[in-house]
Formats: structure tokens, C-alpha cells, sequence
């Protein structure tokens, strides 16, 4: 990858797909167990479902670490690929919950928590040299 520009949004697109697919094995069950769907299985088949969809998942996650990563030619160091996936993590579940689940709401404090984290991306890219 010639360009730590495009290394870094392509490692961003990779990891909002890879946090998707991960939230979908890793909620995407409660969604079907609601809908009758998986309610009968046993936990080691929802364990087995779920595992499958991760697998998935590693084929985003692990390209976009390598791509994104400083040594690789990548703009990022590794606790700043962290501070990014995690904040991805807490977007995509967020809308995944607002748009699924109907009986849970956001409520202030998810808010204030929210703008902790973009804090938190912000101390993480902060020039420390």
C-alpha cells in the first residue's frame, strides 16, 4: 500500500465490516432467539453458529490490522487501531440496538459516554514527541 492515507480508509472500511459481521455473531442470536427462530437450539449450537459468522468476521479484522498498521506502511500504531475498532465497536452495536431491539433506548448517560470515547480517540492520536 503506497499511501498511509488510503492504508488508513481502507483499513477503516474494513474494520466497520468486520464489526457488522462480529455484532451479528455476537447479538444477531438474541435477534433470532426473539423471533422464534433459534429459541429451541442448544447453547453449543448457538456457541457453533455464532463461531461460524466470526470466522467471517476474521477475514475484514485481520487484513485491516495489517493494513493499518505503522510497521506495514500503515498510519496507525497498534493502540490506535484498538481506540478505532473499539469506538466502531460502540457505533455499530449502537445503531444495531436502536434498529433491532426496540425496548432498549439511549438515554443521557450513553451520550456522555459516547463523547468520552471520541476523548479518548482524540488523546490516543495526540503527539506525545
Amino acid at each position: 500500500m503506497n499511501s498511509p492515507v488510503v492504508a488508513g480508509l481502507l483499513t477503516i472500511a474494513l474494520l466497520l465490516v468486520s464489526n457488522v459481521v462480529m455484532t451479528m455473531a455476537w447479538y444477531g442470536h438474541l435477534k433470532l432467539q426473539q423471533m422464534g427462530v433459534t429459541t429451541g437450539w442448544p447453547l453449543i449450537a448457538v456457541i457453533l453458529f455464532s463461531w461460524g459468522i466470526a470466522l467471517f468476521e476474521y477475514s475484514f479484522m485481520v487484513p485491516a490490522n495489517r493494513i493499518g498498521f505503522v510497521e506495514n506502511g500503515g498510519p496507525f500504531s497498534l493502540l490506535q487501531l484498538k481506540v478505532i475498532q473499539e469506538c466502531i465497536t460502540l457505533v455499530i452495536f449502537t445503531v444495531f440496538v436502536v434498529v433491532f431491539f426496540k425496548n432498549e433506548h439511549l438515554h443521557w448517560n450513553h451520550f456522555v459516554s459516547f463523547l468520552l470515547l471520541i476523548m479518548a480517540v482524540f488523546f490516543a492520536f495526540l503527539k506525545t514527541d
